[in-house]
């Protein structure tokens, strides 16, 4: 699959590289000599510029700068330092004052696990303000999001099954969503405009969902299949839903040299995917994480369909709002750990997830999910 990512996260992967290296060569060093040795050299400073694992990291590192195709003409600041005592192992423009992009993941990480825990999860809650009599729900069923980046279409088809073994077959009353886990900033006020259409723009919701389980929380991802010579491409979702509108403008021509000239894009303010441009009849699939608009709603167009699929049906609306105190809890549903939603988070570089991760520790501290709130806790207790 064809996956376009921004041009920091390449940075991004070059310092995970580095990282990797580093142990990489502290465990070739501990074949050498004792633990107690290797900890004694790095508490007394005695790792120096002359010695065998500082010079073997050098090379590797730059060889990965020389080699590296994405930083040919570009400038990467690298700064290795030991974490022990500070001492400088590895220097290139360390001092000058570069973008830190997608490295920030790394702050975010570590502060999540330190504020929230490696076994911290996010939950989601099903909840009723009526009661069940005969297989009719007489009340209003509520979807409580708190901050799950992995709910995907099939979580919520889990849920709904869930309902109808509780006995629920029907709903005489809404199926509310509830996103007030967190603030209403849906954006980041330092995105650029152009990258809101994109997966790694996406709006930001306590209650929301995931296409796949790289959980690109807000998104759904299109792709597009060439057919013949003159005929319109081939375009799928998934996961398949109808809250999106996709309208096909592209064109399969004949391969020869032919690249593809593909543009796939959301219009702002709307739920309207274009696809537009050219697609050569050798050319592979090609698919975009595209974001949508208002991924609340999105989440529960998602669970509306499972209730449907499980022969759940509602009387009454679909819409958005509090949950009321009295209402009954009947089931949560708890994400994967945090120590386990960082590998996606830190190894595909998920903006989401980051966003999503700085708003729970504001709402753990502070009860109030807000961004702004978490990086003023961070900076009071650093």
């Amino acid at each position: 699959m064809i996956r376009y990512r921004l041009l920091y996260a390449g940075i991004t992967i070059l310092v995970l590289v580095i990282i990797v290296l580093t142990f990489q060569f502290e465990k070739e060093n501990q074949l050498k000599q004792s633990m107690k040795e290797e900890e004694d050299m790095i508490h007394n400073n005695d790792i120096t510029e002359t010695s065998s694992f500082t010079s073997q990291l050098k090379r590797r590192i730059d060889s990965v700068l020389d080699q590296e195709p994405d930083l040919q003409g570009a400038i990467a600041g690298i700064s290795v330092r030991s974490a022990e005592s500070g001492t400088l192992i590895y220097e290139q423009h360390g001092d000058i004052r570069l973008h830190p992009a997608s490295n920030m993941k790394l702050l975010t990480g570590a502060a999540a696990l330190s504020v929230l825990g490696p076994d911290y999860t996010m939950s989601t809650q099903l909840l009723i303000d009526g009661q069940i009599e005969a297989g009719t729900l007489n009340g209003d069923l509520y979807i409580k999001g708190k901050g799950d980046p992995t709910l995907t279409q099939q979580t919520f088809q889990k849920m709904a099954l869930l309902l109808k073994e509780k006995g629920i077959t029907h709903i005489e009353g809404n199926v509310v969503g509830d996103d007030t886990w967190y603030d209403d900033e849906r954006l980041s006020r330092d995105l650029n405009w152009s990258d809101e259409t994109y997966y790694y723009g996406a709006q930001i919701s306590a209650l929301t969902a995931s296409p796949n389980t790289d959980y690109d929380a807000g998104s759904v991802i299109v792709g597009v299949k060439t057919g013949e010579a003159g005929e319109t491409p081939t375009v799928s979702l998934m996961p398949e839903t109808n809250y999106v509108q996709v309208k096909n403008t592209a064109i399969t021509t004949e391969s020869g040299n032919a690249e593809a000239e593909l543009t796939v894009e959301r219009e702002h303010g709307t739920n309207i995917i274009k696809v537009s441009g050219s697609l050569p009849t050798a050319a592979n699939s090609v698919y975009e994480w595209i974001s949508v608009w208002d991924p609340t709603q999105y989440a529960l167009s998602l669970f509306q369909s499972a209730l449907t699929e499980k022969g759940i049906t509602v009387s009454g609306e679909i819409s958005t709002h509090k949950t009321p105190d009295g209402a009954q809890l009947i089931h949560t549903h708890a994400s994967m750990p945090l120590k386990d939603l960082l590998v996606p988070f830190m190894k595909l570089s998920n903006n989401t997830i980051g966003e999503m991760l700085i708003k729970e520790m504001g709402q753990l501290e502070h009860s109030e999910g807000h961004g702004k709130k978490a990086c003023r806790f961070w900076r009071l207790s650093c």
